[in-house]
């Protein structure tokens, strides 16, 4: 299934070939991201929310909003009960935006996809919602990300369609084969932002470091 057409901001991040160019649009973005997420129905963040708050229990700690953008998921965290959560993202602007909201113990400016620099088995729980999308990051991501997770400890990640039919799935089932991570639940494709035309369809999952 080919990737949907959008307009505006959107339409370029999801059309950028490099990290450099998707930071800059994204800095561009900030001051206005949320308006528009929201204006279009985005998902994402409440379905990680839900599959986390199911799967790893309040109070674990710490937690990893990997590609927390403007810090949509940080503020809900906290109300959660997930307290000491960090923020990372590729864009500096969109950091900015999320330190204002003062829901990250941490911040910072890193891209996935290559090598973290966080110790073994750091973190509780990790989300990374919107993140493994068009133009963004794929599979290649996936490694760094449950390294950094303690044992017993919970991935929660969106995926599109695109990327899911495009080896993301046969990575996640080598991990499994190599019992690095059970998928204790994955959601049925849903479309991520109702208010967008042609929107591809994603899909959430939770994953549990062995």
């Amino acid at each position: 299934m080919a990737d949907g057409k959008h307009s505006g901001a959107l339409g370029a991040v999801y059309g950028a070939t490099r990290p450099d160019e998707v930071a800059a649009l994204y800095d561009d973005w900030a001051e206005t991201y949320d308006g528009e997420m929201a204006a279009a129905g985005y998902r994402h963040p409440t379905i990680c929310l839900a599959l986390l708050a199911r799967h790893l229990p309040r109070g674990s700690t710490p937690i990893l909003d990997a590609g927390a953008g403007t810090g949509l998921i940080g503020e809900w965290l906290g109300i959660m009960g997930y307290g000491d959560v960090e923020a990372l993202d590729i864009s500096e602007g969109m950091l900015a935006v999320a330190a204002r909201k003062g829901a990250y113990a941490a911040l910072h400016r890193l891209a996935l996809g290559g090598p973290l620099p966080f110790a073994d088995a750091t973190y509780a729980g990790i989300v990374s919602a919107g993140v493994f999308t068009s133009g963004h990051v794929g599979a290649e991501g996936l490694d760094e990300l449950i390294r950094i997770l303690k044992p017993g400890g919970v991935l929660v990640l969106t995926v599109k369609n695109t990327l899911w039919e495009g080896g993301f799935a046969a990575r996640i089932a080598e991990m499994e084969a190599a019992r690095l991570v059970s998928r204790v639940e994955e959601t049925e494709p849903y479309v991520s932002m109702p208010g967008e035309a042609g929107t591809v369809p994603s899909r959430g999952l939770a994953l549990r470091r062995g």
